[in-house]
């Protein structure tokens, strides 16, 4: 079972190394190249609608699973303990209802605070500017971070 290290920092460097889970607290985001090699960048911001992150002192677990239906690799794995635990592919229905269910549940949630829900940019449909930059800076601009 890999295990990942933990990196508490308030900037999220621009190059990431294999094996670092990054936590900025600061910027409630947690990011860490994809575990499978393939080099992509992983981004689980931290919210009461997206991850959550616990930490003991020591160790760190995200909640839910992260799954990378979007990378070419589909890899599909939990983070508990810092070490990685690898979990099944999800076909397109799985995905498409698990995507609903995200929806609806960051709707619920902003509907109880009568808060207008962010608005998120949908793959394929952003900005050619935008489309040009990592999804690391996609979500830094995206919290406001320059």
């Amino acid at each position: 079972m890999e295990t990942l290290e933990n990196k508490f920092l308030e900037v999220i460097p621009d190059k990431l190394e294999n094996g670092i889970l990054y936590i900025s607290m600061g910027r409630s985001v947690a990011i860490h190249l994809c575990v499978c090699g393939c080099g992509n960048e992983v981004v689980t911001p931290l919210s009461p609608t997206d991850w959550q992150l616990k930490f003991d002192g020591k160790v760190v677990s995200l909640s839910p699973s992260i799954g990378n239906w979007n990378f070419k690799c589909r890899s599909h794995y939990w983070i508990t303990q810092n070490k990685v635990r690898w979990s099944g592919d999800w076909d397109e229905k799985q995905i498409e209802f698990g995507r609903n269910s995200d929806k609806k549940r960051k709707k619920e949630y902003f509907d109880k605070r009568s808060i207008d829900p962010v608005v998120y940019a949908i793959p394929g449909k952003v900005d050619e500017d935008l489309q040009k930059v990592s999804i690391l800076k996609r979500v830094l601009l995206f919290f406001g971070i320059r």
